[in-house]
């Protein structure tokens, strides 16, 4: 990971959220590409390879460390939450088609969603935002929300992860947790291991996938 403390682009939350977009444009393009012939589209599609098929999708979390900020991209129900002074402080914010501006979005596009396990766009996808998933263009989109926070001596960790854990622990335990196994251990992977543990307890049957970045270790170096 590259380190700058320019106070100019690399602070500057425009830069940032245009590019984001760009990026994660780009890899929804890659998911399934515009420019395949319809023959050939529809052969990968029945063929044991779904690469490109339009029902793929999946969520993305994105952060970035800068000297000053912590910048963060989400698109779908995967989440930020930063551990500061012991407080569990959301980054990101679930994209539901249940959210009001999400909700408004939806219907303004010709869309619905329907209550059927959980609110879902047209009763099928549980998240309004994703990579992927073409079938459910242009009411599902790819676009992020970018969030630039400012670093503090305070800040312990920082977790990312799919809601496979945050359907099952709470922003506060899962800070609580973490912080608990770096102050034992040292060890970020161990504390991510921890909160999967966790989920797989608290009964989560959905993909888990843990990130944990200790803060304090980047506090460190950033006073070198």
């Amino acid at each position: 990971m590259r380190r700058s403390c320019s106070t100019t682009s690399v602070d500057d939350k425009i830069v940032w959220e245009n590019s984001m977009r760009e990026t994660f444009l780009r890899i929804d393009r890659e998911v399934c590409p515009r420019n395949v012939d319809s023959a050939d589209h529809h052969h990968h599609r029945e063929g044991v390879s779904q690469s490109f098929s339009d029902t793929v999708g999946s969520t993305a979390v994105v952060a970035v460390l800068s000297c000053r900020h912590i910048i963060v991209a989400n698109c779908g129900d995967s989440r930020a939450i930063l551990c500061r002074k012991g407080q569990a402080i959301p980054l990101s914010e679930d994209h539901k088609p249940d959210r009001e501006d999400e909700l408004t979005r939806i219907e303004a596009a010709g869309g619905r969603v329907f209550c059927w396990n959980g609110w879902r766009v047209f009763g099928v996808l549980a998240m309004s935002r994703a990579i992927g998933d073409h079938f459910l263009e242009p009411y599902v989109i790819a676009d992020p929300e970018v969030t630039m926070t400012l670093r503090s001596d305070e800040d312990e960790c920082l977790i990312l992860a799919s809601d496979g854990l945050w359907d099952v622990v709470s922003n506060q335990d899962a800070c609580t947790i973490a912080k608990r196994s770096l102050a034992a251990t040292m060890d970020p992977q161990i504390a991510a291991t921890a909160l999967v543990q966790k989920a797989h307890e608290n009964g989560s049957t959905d993909n888990i996938s843990v990130v944990v970045i200790d803060l304090r270790r980047e506090q460190t170096r950033r006073l070198r």
